[in-house]
């Protein structure tokens, strides 16, 4: 995997461009040189860790044919306040609608998910603790 990361008009506002071809920003306060105008590196991970897990998530409930209608994962994370400010502790809360939606099965793809397949959790533990909690809904409307 490789990736190449352009200064934005000699700010501390970044483009990066990966294997996909995909650009992604990132950038930081203007007291910090940025321009302020997308989302830092740190925020950055926490997106990644909820779609790398979501992304478990849906396949392995896709497998066991239950039906989700809609998704939502909610992050809270504490850092230290020493650099390098690492996360300490992450909480992921899921919230999934759909009609045959089992707790059992959404427990285990959580589970699977932060234990097993997500990259991103795996280096996340290294530093922070990651705590889960989930709500079913009904189908949406």
């Amino acid at each position: 995997m490789k990736t190449t990361i352009k200064s934005i008009g000699g700010q501390a506002t970044f483009a990066a461009r990966a294997n996909s071809g995909h650009w992604a920003v990132m950038d930081t306060s203007p007291a910090d040189g940025g321009a302020g105008g997308a989302s830092g590196p740190m925020e950055m991970v926490l997106n990644a860790l909820g779609c790398c897990s979501g992304i478990d998530i849906l396949l392995i409930l896709k497998k066991r044919r239950a039906q989700v209608d809609a998704f939502e994962i909610n992050i809270e994370a504490e850092r230290t306040d020493e650099h390098p400010r690492v996360f300490t502790k992450v909480h992921l809360e899921y919230i999934l609608v759909g009609p045959n939606l089992k707790t059992a099965e959404v427990e285990k793809a959580i589970r699977l998910s932060i234990d097993k397949y997500c990259s991103v959790a795996g280096m996340v533990k290294k530093t922070a603790e990651i705590t889960t909690s989930f709500q079913i809904a009904g189908s949406a409307s």
